[in-house]
């Protein structure tokens, strides 16, 4: 993961761009202002893709095009926008050829249903195992094939990147993970047994598997940002380093400088 100023590669001000809005009211409405004031690129012949909605809306417009290798700027039309930008109709070129890049990998998730069948997903933010019913779930954790964990009962345990480190993982009482500290937080979610185990950083390419434990009476989900796989028996994640996804972030506001606040907030 990079950060960097005015990054090599940034669209110029005479970039071709592309907006994708998320289905309610106020992502509509800024859709048809901003295609009144530049028009609109097809996604194909883009040279940067602006979604506009909330952070859910930008996770699965990266992923979607995640093929086109080009960088996103989001706006922000839905509540928080942590992977966002202020919205603005004006100088929007010149925003974007100023903007700061941030070049992040995504988590793979492999994930094996009880049923045999096995499903595949990318995750900007995080890979979360969720119990399914009233009782807590029993995992076991192997990090690189070693049992690093015999048994946790809990809620569930997610992976997540530095970039989703402020999200669902902060709130599971995970670490706030700097940019381009090449670390992933394995992070428990309302442990029961053992009752003090806090998680663990571990190296970016460090391939972590979790083993659903009694999955017929303790069902587990598994789910890589939005996208759930019920009644799972095992899942892998690891970095994906072979796929880079590049946000545009103005510099006032880069993400280094949200995630460093975040760490000093009240």
């Amino acid at each position: 993961m990079t950060d960097t100023a005015n990054g090599p590669g940034n669209p110029g001000t005479a970039a071709r761009i592309a907006f994708v809005a998320a289905a309610f009211d106020t992502a509509q409405a800024a859709l048809a202002e901003l295609e009144s004031r530049y028009g609109n690129c097809r996604i194909e012949e883009a040279d940067v893709i602006v979604p506009l909605g909330g952070d859910g809306f930008i996770l699965q417009t990266m992923r979607r095009y995640i093929d086109r290798n080009v960088p996103f700027f989001g706006m922000n039309r839905g509540s928080i926008g942590f992977l966002l930008n202020k919205y603005a109709v004006d100088d929007l070129p010149a925003r974007i050829a100023a903007a700061q890049a941030v070049e992040l990998h995504p988590l793979h998730m492999t994930a094996y249903t009880e049923s045999g069948e096995v499903h595949q997903s990318l995750a900007v933010n995080e890979v979360s195992l969720l119990r399914q019913t009233y009782q807590a779930a029993k995992l076991r954790i192997f990090i690189d094939g070693v049992a690093r964990m015999p048994e946790l009962i809990c809620d569930g345990a997610l992976v997540s990147t530095p970039a989703g480190s402020t999200a669902y993982n902060l709130s599971a009482h995970g670490p706030i993970i700097p940019l381009g500290s090449d670390l992933l937080a394995l992070t428990p979610i309302s442990a029961f047994r053992p009752r003090r185990w806090r998680g663990a950083l571990l190296r970016h390419a460090a391939k972590v598997t979790f083993e659903i434990l009694d999955p017929d009476k303790r069902p587990v989900s598994a789910v890589a940002d939005d996208t759930e796989v019920r009644h799972v028996h095992k899942v892998e994640v690891v970095e994906d380093s072979a796929l880079t996804l590049r946000l545009l972030f103005d510099p006032e506001s880069s993400m280094e400088e949200r995630i460093l606040e975040e760490q000093f907030s009240p």
